[in-house]
């Protein structure tokens, strides 16, 4: 073409969780069952929706209304009832004005992300989730700037090197956390929190917390919302949605709230862009809005929520037991969201690994591709060759750790025991190849 018509962001574009799905494909075809272990949707994996759940959508749906569309910032009640709660909870004060609607929290994301003036950056935590990094890599034309989330330290953040790069990097206006992680499972730590905050106070930062996961805790992890903390001067957006608490994530459900916009005018009329482009989109989808007070209020909610954890408890428990011993990788247990993120130690890759595929058209075309790869995706590679596990190697999350990221959603018990026994051995046998 005469114009180049490709942004200069395009190639931070990658979102390797689904992008590792093509080459599982083509081992399937070859007669490999694929255990899908690399996407986060509990319904894929087997969850049940309870009844009761279904019912009130049921009834939403016989609501004209529902059909329609919603103001553009979301529907007026909904936005309240949210409101109230994010009152009841923290100690800053919130209106329906500060909630905006959007169509999934990965919509939410991108508008944020790519509204920002491109010299200003948000440095973010590696392991990075993708639609994060991406987002923001995109719009500044450079790959995300992060700060170090540690394995050896239950995937802690490391404060001192958040603190340095803020300090000696200008172009960061933000910080980003994700709490609970995707995609490593930990629980920001109040008083890692508060030294997040003190560091964006101290350089006059805005925060961005994705709390989307904020219901999902367990094996003692304590859910702390920054909204319970920030004090009414730094200006913060929370980000929060319905697909992975209902679950429903094929209701692209998600919102932001905005926190102390008028504290600074900048920062103010960045929110104003953000509605102003939100209104060229007239609206979001209508009907899971309506449903989250019906759902939220529901008696049987409270009981739900607290019996999923339980199952995700169990189930973070198994694994981090089978593969605590196993040597030359570390792996933690996780407290909240439903992944898990196991790292191989420092130089216990080479290119001379391999694991025993049967099949001889599989290990074929496996060898084939392996050419210029990561050393953890070689074994991806190799782990869906050989048994089908499909993760997502670790390396594709922003991060120079060599590892793999594998979900906790597997709803049959004997199958999620034969995955990740599996998984152990897979490891152990690659490991010693």
């Amino acid at each position: 073409m005469r114009r180049n018509i490709v942004s200069l962001g395009a190639d931070q574009l990658s979102y390797e969780i689904r992008g590792i799905v093509g080459f599982a494909k083509k081992i399937e075809r070859f007669g490999q069952k694929i255990s899908w272990e690399n996407v986060g949707d509990p319904v894929n994996k087997g969850e049940k929706i309870p009844t009761w759940i279904k019912n009130i959508i049921k009834d939403i749906v016989d609501d004209d209304l529902s059909w329609g569309y919603s103001p553009t910032k979301g529907i007026d009640k909904t936005r309240e009832f949210l409101a109230l709660i994010a009152n009841r909870e923290g100690n800053n004060r919130l209106n329906r004005e500060d909630i905006v609607f959007f169509n999934g929290l990965g919509d939410a994301i991108s508008k944020v992300y790519s509204l920002l003036n491109s010299n200003a950056r948000v440095i973010g935590p590696s392991p990075a989730y993708p639609t994060h990094s991406s987002a923001e890599g995109a719009h500044s034309n450079y790959e995300q700037i992060t700060y170090k989330l540690d394995p050896k330290n239950n995937w802690i953040p490391d404060i001192e090197d958040l603190r340095f790069k803020v300090k000696y990097n200008n172009g960061i206006a933000g910080i980003l956390i994700i709490n609970p992680d995707n995609p490593t499972g930990m629980v920001y730590p109040r008083k890692v929190l508060e030294e997040i905050i003190a560091i964006a106070r101290e350089y006059d930062l805005f925060l961005i917390s994705d709390e989307i996961y904020c219901k999902l805790v367990y094996n003692g992890g304590e859910m702390v919302s920054l909204s319970e903390l920030i004090n009414g001067d730094i200006p913060t957006i929370i980000m929060k949605g319905i697909s992975k608490e209902f679950p429903w994530p094929g209701g692209r459900c998600g919102w932001i709230e905005v926190y102390n916009k008028d504290r600074d005018e900048n920062f103010a009329r960045f929110f104003k862009s953000i509605v102003d482009s939100k209104m060229l989109e007239v609206c979001s989808t209508t009907l899971p809005q309506m449903a989250i007070p019906k759902i939220f209020t529901n008696p049987k909610y409270q009981n739900y929520i607290e019996e999923r954890n339980k199952v995700f408890e169990r189930r973070s428990n198994l694994v981090y037991n089978l593969l605590k011993d196993v040597p030359g990788i570390i792996v933690n247990k996780t407290q909240g969201a439903f992944y898990t993120s196991i790292v191989f130690e420092k130089d216990v890759l080479n290119v001379n690994q391999k694991l025993k595929i049967e099949n001889p058209n599989i290990e074929t075309y496996v060898k084939s591709q392996l050419e210029g790869l990561s050393l953890d995706k070689r074994f991806v590679y190799y782990l869906l060759g050989s048994c089908g596990i499909c993760v997502v190697p670790l390396s594709s999350f922003c991060s120079d750790l060599q590892g793999f990221r594998i979900t906790l959603l597997e709803e049959d018990w004997n199958k999620f025991q034969w995955i990740f026994k599996t998984l152990k051995e897979k490891i152990e046998e690659y490991l010693s190849s």
